[in-house]
């Protein structure tokens, strides 16, 4: 049986790979701050553990065998490497994070040093075993392009060889670009096996929807949901002329299992070539909630490049691989699991009024 450390596995992309691994017939260890906050999860083990401490990593990634382990009591010398090590962990984007400027420094931080324990800890393990079987998939991300690609709504170019020279538009973006480099140089130098993605704006159910860490379609979706039956007005960030593309969670999943699979370590983009402007992204929304929708713009919000799109002709090539649902077909789902996540929120809403009616009285 193979085995798996999923790191982040109580996120958004890493519960969803922690489901999947498990379905492939894998033994898994996630490993997170926190539990996936709207399932179960499926990891044969799971430990919530800060990553940014070198310590905490050495432990997670040595595996000692499948009688529910817990790291801390099996000794060192009995340990070995996971074959497949999935490095979701991170601070998140979302434009109401990642764009005020004011998280720059814990963004930069927080996930460098993660990412630079990881390596440096498998490191240590591979020389001390004399061993380099473990492989490393690294989830980049579309924000390392440059902003001086992505000026023109319309034609934003978004290949892989267009990375340099770089000039990303936020801090978020230069830590995905360093941290890519990273993986490459451990890779070189020592030999490490490494998978390394772009992502494009993955969404779908069970995804962060609130709060300013979530992504544009959960946003939209969030917004449309609170609206009553009848419809009403929403407030979209910026003109809504910027254009992006989505890509749904599950087929994110299969692309990256298959990077994983193959003999190419990248970077790729995983994501969808379907671009739409936002305004036209509410549109589908509204569609999806059958409500009437109309649209309050505002232009002072945070809102990155004013186009960015994912070219997967590389993909195509080293890996057969392309999107297949619409981006329609992806809102459908997302929309059904964020109206029923507001259902919920009402209901709360609802006994809270109750109970201090009574306390009233």
């Amino acid at each position: 049986m193979k085995t798996a450390l999923v790191l982040g596995a109580g996120g958004f992309i890493g519960s969803h790979m922690v489901k999947r691994l498990k379905k492939d017939g894998y033994w898994v260890r996630g490993v997170d701050l926190k539990y996936p906050e709207f399932s179960m999860t499926e990891a044969d083990e799971f430990i919530t553990r800060d990553l940014r401490d070198p310590d905490a990593m050495r432990r997670v990634i040595r595996y000692g065998g499948q009688s529910g382990n817990f790291y801390s009591q099996i000794v060192d010398k009995f340990l070995e490497p996971f074959d497949e090590i999935y490095q979701f962990a991170a601070d998140m984007g979302g434009a109401g994070f990642v764009f005020t400027g004011e998280n720059d420094a814990a963004i930069m931080q927080n996930s460098a040093t993660i990412n630079l324990n990881i390596l440096e800890q498998q490191r240590i393990l591979n020389e001390s075993l004399s061993v380099n079987k473990t492989k490393i998939f690294y989830s980049g991300s579309a924000c390392m392009y440059p902003e001086h690609n992505q000026l023109d709504p319309d034609n934003p170019d978004c290949r892989e060889s267009s990375a340099y020279p770089a000039n990303p538009d936020s801090e978020y973006g230069w830590e995905k670009l360093f941290s890519e480099r990273l993986y490459f140089s451990y890779h070189r130098n020592y030999g490490i096996p490494v998978r390394v993605t772009r992502y494009h704006n993955i969404y779908g159910p069970e995804g962060t929807w609130d709060g300013g860490r979530e992504k544009a379609p959960a946003a939209i979706c969030r917004k449309v949901a609170r609206l009553p039956d009848v419809g009403g007005g929403i407030e979209v960030w910026g003109d809504g002329q910027q254009t992006r593309s989505f890509l749904y969670i599950d087929e994110c999943i299969e692309a990256t299992r298959r990077l994983m699979d193959s003999d190419f370590i990248g970077p790729v983009n995983i994501g969808s070539e379907e671009m739409v402007t936002i305004n036209e992204l509410v549109e589908k929304v509204a569609k999806v909630a059958g409500k009437a929708v109309s649209k309050r713009h505002k232009l002072d919000a945070p809102l990155g490049v004013r186009g960015r799109n994912s070219n997967n002709d590389l993909i195509r090539e080293k890996l057969g691989w392309d999107y297949q649902l619409t981006l329609e077909e992806g809102l459908t789902r997302t929309y059904a699991w964020i109206n029923e996540q507001v259902k919920k929120e009402n209901l709360v809403k609802d006994e809270v009024t109750k109970v201090r009616e009574k306390i009233a009285f």
